[in-house]
């Protein structure tokens, strides 16, 4: 991933002519398209290349062509569905991933774990987890990451009502962000979300 200064501004994350997806497949073709501060959804069908083009984005695919700007900070992205993930317990992972963003916020990580009803989970490997609590995990680390731009795909797959509740209510402020832009990657977008803008995959 090439990185840009401010000339980027006023997006913080820009794509020109990206073409890319998993080993030689280009799931992603031509995509030219830039995300300024704020909540903005990337929605389409099944396959349409949604956490395909989430992992361009975060670098954990390189690109085929194109190119992949980002405004000085750090980009969220993780999955932690893979068996290599089994055995790590809720508050190492969360260990973990604090070391790789300075600008980290605990004390949120706290709270949202009281609200989504983690507490008793933190000392589990991801193994015991439901799907919903273990997405959980990534969903609280997300938030608390501070990242410059955050990218989140389908997040509320599997998660009760009281904590979808609780994510929409954080991303709701984080709408009204400054200096820090949010991807939702899902068929459509929540209507109750004020998102900025929506890209339409085909």
């Amino acid at each position: 991933m090439s990185t840009s200064p401010l000339p980027l501004a006023p997006f913080l994350l820009q794509v020109h002519q990206l073409c890319g997806g998993p080993d030689s497949v280009a799931v992603i073709r031509d995509l030219s398209h830039g995300w300024p501060a704020g909540l903005h959804g990337v929605c389409g069908d099944e396959g349409s290349g949604k956490t395909s083009l989430l992992r361009l984005l975060a670098g954990d695919w390189p690109a085929h062509s194109g190119s992949v700007l980002q405004a000085p900070g750090l980009v969220f992205f993780a999955d932690l569905k893979g068996s290599e993930h089994d055995h790590t317990r809720v508050d190492e992972c969360w260990a973990q991933l604090q070391t790789r963003f300075p600008a980290w916020d605990q004390e949120l990580l706290d709270d949202l774990s009281q609200a989504l009803d983690m507490e008793r989970h933190r000392a589990k490997p991801l193994y015991m987890l439901s799907t919903g609590s273990r997405r959980k995990v990534m969903l609280i680390a997300a938030l608390a990451s501070g990242a410059t731009v955050t990218l989140l795909d389908q997040p509320f797959v599997s998660l009760d009502q009281v904590s979808v509740r609780v994510i929409k209510s954080f991303l709701c402020e984080a709408a009204q962000s400054r200096d820090r832009a949010w991807l939702l990657a899902d068929y459509e977008m929540p209507a109750d979300l004020p998102v900025a803008s929506v890209l339409y995959l085909p």
